[in-house]
């Protein structure tokens, strides 16, 4: 169960074409990622498959069954917000619970499905607090308690760590990571941050402005990019991109370097620059060269301990065989 089919689906708003007709299947038990930058239409694609939002043309199929005219309630699925809309005035236990009150479950079966929800989630000892009593994560983590009590074949993820710290948001991202290995059910997450995407996904889905430029697993996106928006968009910190007569020695429009895939000598190398600002993150440490007579800074990723200071002149070399190379429309080439 969960395997969603969307055949030709595009949404308008009167005049404006949110998203032009596109073809996607999200496989039963995969963790798919909607990535991209803010307005590509990435949460209303979500929203189209929860039926929030009703499709302009197209099909959207659940199980192979015909979904797209179906409510919300019915198709089978649960949504986990960013705003976590838990009840103030409930329990955890009642918050949780509520989805199954509605659908009219005996108690025991509503308490059965709470402890096996709140014992995955490590919120049995909660259970009897109120959402104002728990930390950023504990309500995230309620809000997916009440997803998981409905069984359904898909769980749906709007940018649910937005509103977290950077450090609950990596811990946030490893307990759903885990409770899709434990769950095995089909889950689409939603996010603006690629890393996210990178580390959770099995696979990725990348939106330009409605538009999917991209659909593999993170590493095909990242080894592979099929063009330049992807190439520019999928690593952390990006790729660097250069055009110019420097991409033309490769018989391309722009060539592609990844920071970790540029060799940094004192003496000798491709381009000589002058290192500016300097990013030390322990392990390792990023230098952004300028003045090297590429149009932009060049971002390069060293071991921790290489001793460079700012103003310091240094020359880059690409290794050979990890250059990207595009054509004048951005696209790939082989």
């Amino acid at each position: 169960m969960g395997r969603i089919t969307l055949d030709k689906v595009s949404k308008s708003f009167g005049e404006v074409n949110v998203i032009p007709p596109l073809d996607l299947t999200i496989e039963e038990g995969e963790f798919v990622v909607f990535v991209g930058p803010s307005g590509c239409g990435k949460s209303t694609l979500l929203r189209l498959i929860a039926g929030l939002e009703d499709v302009s043309s197209g099909q959207i199929r659940i199980d192979g069954n015909d979904a797209t005219s179906v409510s919300p309630a019915k198709r089978g699925l649960a949504m986990v917000f960013q705003s976590y809309a838990l009840y103030p005035h409930m329990s955890v236990r009642k918050n949780i619970a509520f989805p199954l009150r509605m659908a009219g479950l005996d108690q025991a079966e509503q308490d059965r499905r709470v402890k096996a929800a709140a014992d995955v989630l490590n919120l049995t000892d909660y259970l009897e607090r109120r959402p104002g009593q728990l930390s950023g994560g504990q309500r995230q983590r309620v809000a997916i308690g009440r997803a998981i009590v409905r069984e359904p074949a898909a769980f749906l993820f709007d940018e649910p760590l937005s509103n977290l710290d950077a450090a609950l948001r990596v811990g946030m991202r490893l307990e759903i990571s885990e409770l899709h290995n434990r769950l095995t059910t089909t889950m689409i997450y939603v996010t603006h941050d690629q890393v996210e995407a990178m580390t959770m996904a099995d696979k990725i889905v990348v939106l330009q402005a409605g538009v999917i430029e991209q659909v593999g697993s993170p590493l095909e996106l990242y080894r592979t990019p099929r063009n330049v928006f992807v190439a520019g968009f999928i690593g952390s910190p990006k790729m660097n991109l250069i055009d110019g007569a420097e991409a033309a020695k490769h018989g391309a429009t722009t060539i592609g370097v990844r920071p970790e895939h540029i060799g940094v000598s004192p003496t000798e190398g491709t381009w000589k620059g002058t290192v500016g600002v300097s990013e030390h993150l322990g392990s390792d440490t990023f230098f952004h060269v300028h003045d090297t007579g590429l149009a932009e800074a060049m971002t390069v990723r060293a071991g921790g301990e290489v001793n460079l200071h700012h103003g310091d002149t240094v020359w880059l070399t690409p290794e050979a065989d990890k250059i990207h190379r595009f054509d004048k429309d951005g696209l790939r080439i082989a």
